[in-house]
């Protein structure tokens, strides 16, 4: 296969011949399953996915690749609606909680940030004092944050005369 994903999509979307109507976990996909060569993998699996009701709509695509050929579609699908609420925890950990910049080197090391990040992780879905996806709880926690950095500088400023003594306060 040397096409690109979404060049190959946008040719197999002009009709819904190629797709087959899958459900998973209670919602259709339409699905072009291909499986052959895919750079130096032999005989993998990749599958193009649309929702029912965005087929042919470029940021709906979504492509799932398999290395076992023996699995049916609705079965790599199933995987992936089971998997991918993990990726996008991963994700989230290491676009906001710095996951992929620590080198911890002990297993303790390692269950220790662990238990912090997912703490983290935690404390953003619901430590706003209310259930939240946790991005919403992420930047309400970080407007926090700031509003207190703030409220901290003006209290400093309010119990100093000048400049050195506010600096004594804020420092």
């Amino acid at each position: 296969m040397k096409k690109k994903l979404r060049e190959l999509a946008a040719e197999l979307s002009v009709t819904h011949r190629e797709f087959d109507l899958v459900t998973v976990k209670k919602r259709n996909y339409y699905v072009y399953r291909y499986e052959g060569n895919l750079n130096g993998i032999e005989n993998a699996v990749v599958l193009l996915s649309y929702p029912e009701k965005a087929f042919g709509n470029p940021k709906a695509l979504r492509a799932f690749i398999s290395t076992n050929a023996a699995l049916s579609t609705q079965e790599i699908l199933s995987w992936y609606a089971c998997r991918w609420p993990i990726e996008v925890f991963f994700r989230q950990c290491k676009e906001k909680l710095a996951l992929d910049g620590y080198q911890i080197r002990s297993a303790q090391g390692i269950k220790r940030y662990w238990l912090l990040m997912s703490l983290a992780h935690f404390m953003c879905a619901v430590g706003t004092g209310r259930f939240c996806s946790f991005e919403t709880g992420y930047h309400e926690i970080c407007d926090t944050i700031q509003l207190e950095k703030y409220r901290y500088l003006f209290q400093c400023a309010k119990e100093s005369n000048d400049f050195d003594s506010f600096m004594k306060f804020a420092v």
